[in-house]
């Protein structure tokens, strides 16, 4: 029965989030039951591919990332794929209709990331980060509004927002691997041999300014999903509070992260604020 390798399917996407990110498991983990595992197969789908142009050195990435488009493709022509992280995806994909200009746009991204090292104007970075970023976060708002275009018109903006919040402070907390290992300058106009403390102010300013807005949509959400993307905005928050704490040249040399035990604290603070209404 189809329905059994749809369950394997689904166990392999909520597996995967589980293994590469605890701080986006734990968030997901505050969604309602409805919408939960529709989020883990997104997250299997677009961290699949991210790590194929991420993660694969010792193999022919071109190639792989190639197959891996063919299948994606095959998976939402069919409605089935015998890769379980795409046949995941290609169900949540057709249950909530997303849109094909969203992968496709995810898709067009990653394959920067194959040969794409600098990007030099605003409108380049800006482009990069639709495709890798806020395009997701639209496809989780589908899940969201459960098929309520009207409701995701009206949110679809908060949510590019927001997404582009998290895409920049993980560029920030990323810094040193991106630039040392995989040559890789994201920010335009930015000297990252010389990261200045003036740069790194202008930068969190506008991831400031993003979180300011995507939290206004936050409280617009369905009561299904609030409390797990508030949570995730407010692990982002804190990492952003941890970059703004740290000496410029000190981020381009080590990662920055937030402990296990502090990511239970954000959590329990969070519930508070969620349950008195403090968002």
């Amino acid at each position: 029965m189809k329905s059994i390798f749809d369950d394997v399917s689904n166990d392999c996407s909520k597996i995967v989030t589980k293994t590469y990110s605890t701080s986006f498991s734990l968030a997901t983990k505050m969604l309602s039951k409805k919408i939960r595992q529709h989020i883990y197969n997104i997250y299997g789908f677009v961290r699949f591919a991210d790590e194929i142009v991420d993660s694969f050195h010792d193999y022919n990435k071109e190639i792989l990332f190639k197959d891996f488009s063919l299948d994606l493709e095959k998976s939402l022509k069919n409605k089935i794929h015998l890769n379980p992280i795409l046949n995941s995806f290609q169900a949540t994909y057709h249950k909530f209709n997303i849109d094909k200009d969203l992968v496709d746009s995810f898709m067009s991204s990653m394959k920067k990331d194959l040969y794409k090292t600098k990007y030099m104007s605003n409108q380049e970075y800006e482009d990069y980060i639709y495709g890798s970023a806020d395009v997701v976060g639209l496809m989780c708002l589908k899940v969201f509004v459960n098929g309520n275009t009207k409701k995701y018109e009206e949110l679809k903006s908060f949510a590019m927002r927001l997404g582009s919040a998290f895409q920049k402070v993980n560029f920030l907390r990323d810094l040193k691997d991106d630039f040392e290992v995989l040559n890789r300058t994201y920010f335009p106009n930015t000297d990252l041999n010389q990261l200045d403390e003036e740069s790194k102010i202008k930068i969190i300013g506008e991831i400031e300014e993003d979180f300011k807005e995507g939290l206004n949509g936050i409280k617009k959400l369905p009561i299904e999903a609030k409390f797990g993307v508030f949570m995730a905005y407010r692990y982002y928050s804190q990492l952003l509070k941890k970059l703004k704490k740290t000496p410029a040249l000190d981020i381009k040399n080590t990662r920055i992260r937030v402990p296990n035990y502090k990511k239970i604290e954000l959590l329990t603070r969070s519930y508070v604020k969620y349950q008195l209404n403090l968002l």
